[in-house]
């Protein structure tokens, strides 16, 4: 890792302002407006270990538990303060619903709670988005919402987000047909679709539409409060240039809001999972952790989980949830203000 100076005169400049940083050994804070959500001393704690890849971070208000899934074992697990970590549903992603790639990604991935309690799944080696209609044990049944786009299935639904109507944005990049033994894309004849896109789902009609397909690795996702704005990261996986994307949903343009390559040159980590606050904060898993990004571009403020796939909060906004990926295979929680 570089020495500290070079890592605030790196953060200074994709700041673009002179204000003083405050930190602490795992929470840095760019901006003092933050102080108002982040608290500086907040300890991390971990609320579940050895998890194989944890991903897709949701809080159940209706249950007061945090779910999240195991990519690699197939699962949704369940934390709760008396309980603790416990399977929920398996399996969860790859059910035999679809031909996938064996050895590839198979699990479900992004998940979502609707306002009606129904829990929705991106599927990776069924390639569809899913509902949940009853679990038994652990075993769910599953209602296909859509599993194509103009005939041809989707690749591997990764991560999503809902606007206050229902609607479902959701990524589809290829990570169903990464195969994890040489840890390189597949390109079989079981792949329909030949781009990765963003597509926006209707529930209602079931309509589904291309929102953009020009993002190479599209991955987590969330609407501005407004709900004018998509965000989307892209990881930077093929080209080395990860962003954060602002995609305005009138007029369907698309722009950088963050530029993360200087981070990249730093710091383990990818633009995975994200959320948006109330405050119309972004808090995305990145280089360095999980970075705190305002609606303007400017990096806020950064908090060292290691390296994370996503994050969370709870009902209330009480709790930052954060999961780890493979090399850190946790679960976290800091307390906010």
């Amino acid at each position: 890792m570089k020495n500290l100076s070079l890592l605030l005169l790196s953060l200074c400049f994709i700041c673009c302002k002179s204000t003083e940083k405050t930190t602490t050994s795992k929470i840095e804070i760019y901006d003092d407006t933050l102080n108002s959500i982040v608290n500086i001393e907040a300890q991390i704690e971990v609320l579940a270990d050895s998890i194989s890849l944890p991903e897709g971070p949701v809080w159940d208000k209706k249950n007061n538990c945090l779910l999240f899934v195991d990519i690699l074992k197939n699962k949704v697990l369940k934390w709760d303060e008396k309980t603790g970590v416990s399977d929920y549903i398996t399996p969860a992603g790859n059910t035999g619903y679809a031909p996938n790639l064996e050895g590839g990604i198979l699990g479900a991935n992004g998940l979502a709670i609707n306002s009606e309690g129904t829990l929705i799944l991106c599927q990776h080696g069924d390639r569809r988005l899913a509902a949940v209609e009853k679990i038994e044990g652990v075993t769910a049944t599953f209602e296909t919402l859509i599993d194509h786009y103009q005939g041809l299935r989707f690749n591997s639904p990764n991560d999503l987000t809902l606007a206050e109507d229902g609607t479902v944005f959701f990524t589809d990049p290829p990570f169903g047909f990464l195969d994890l033994e040489s840890f390189k894309f597949v390109d079989t004849e079981i792949k329909g679709l030949d781009f990765n896109g963003v597509y926006k789902f209707n529930p209602k009609n079931k309509e589904v539409s291309l929102v953009t397909n020009a993002i190479d690795l599209p991955n987590g996702t969330a609407l501005s409060p407004d709900q004018k704005t998509l965000y989307v990261n892209k990881m930077g996986m093929l080209d080395k240039q990860p962003k954060i994307i602002k995609i305005d949903l009138e007029t369907q343009k698309l722009e950088t809001l963050f530029d993360g390559a200087e981070l990249a040159k730093t710091y383990d980590g990818n633009f995975d999972g994200m959320k948006v606050h109330s405050s119309g904060l972004i808090f995305t898993s990145g280089p360095g952790g999980l970075l705190i990004v305002s609606p303007q571009g400017k990096l806020m403020g950064k908090i060292d989980f290691g390296h994370i796939t996503n994050c969370a909060f709870d009902a209330d906004e009480n709790y930052l949830y954060a999961t780890g990926f493979v090399s850190n295979p946790k679960v976290f929680r800091i307390k906010l203000k």
